[in-house]
């Protein structure tokens, strides 16, 4: 695990839910919810709404990649401060089908310049059924700023 940038788990979240989330139009009309951001690792919550389907009625691709995408740059921020993202690749695996998405994302290596982060994404159930529907590895690049001013 890489040691965090916040003083504990509760500030990371309390961040991640004003400025993450809450400064973050998509994000904030998707309705992402941290569940954890602390010492190099994210994981988050999204529940489904028929707008964020696509035409078979799974979750679009679109919003399994914002989910790959948040982790992997939630988890780095949790390391290293303020980040963008600097690329992804995403592998989709089966079809987002469920009522919320749940993704987890966990720094590989943390450098000055770059962090590489590794993020899953699953379809989940109400009955708490989950399914792998997406992997994928970001390089993250660090801003040097604690928090981007808009």
């Amino acid at each position: 695990m890489t040691a965090s940038r916040f003083d504990s788990p509760e500030a990371s979240i309390a961040y991640m839910r004003e400025v993450a989330v809450k400064r973050s139009g998509f994000s904030n009309w998707l309705g992402v919810e941290p569940i954890t951001v602390w010492g190099g690792e994210a994981e988050l919550e999204l529940v489904l709404r028929d707008e964020m389907t696509q035409h078979h009625g799974f979750a679009h691709g679109a919003i399994v990649g914002l989910m790959a995408d948040n982790a992997c740059a939630w988890a780095a921020a949790s390391a290293v401060g303020d980040v963008v993202t600097g690329s992804y690749t995403i592998n989709f695996l089966a079809p987002a089908i469920g009522t919320k998405l749940r993704s987890k994302g966990t720094v590989i290596k943390a450098g000055k310049r770059q962090v590489v982060v590794r993020a899953d994404v699953w379809a989940e159930e109400d009955d708490g059924a989950s399914k792998l529907v997406a992997s994928a590895q970001g390089t993250i690049v660090p801003t040097g700023q604690v928090e981007q001013k808009r």
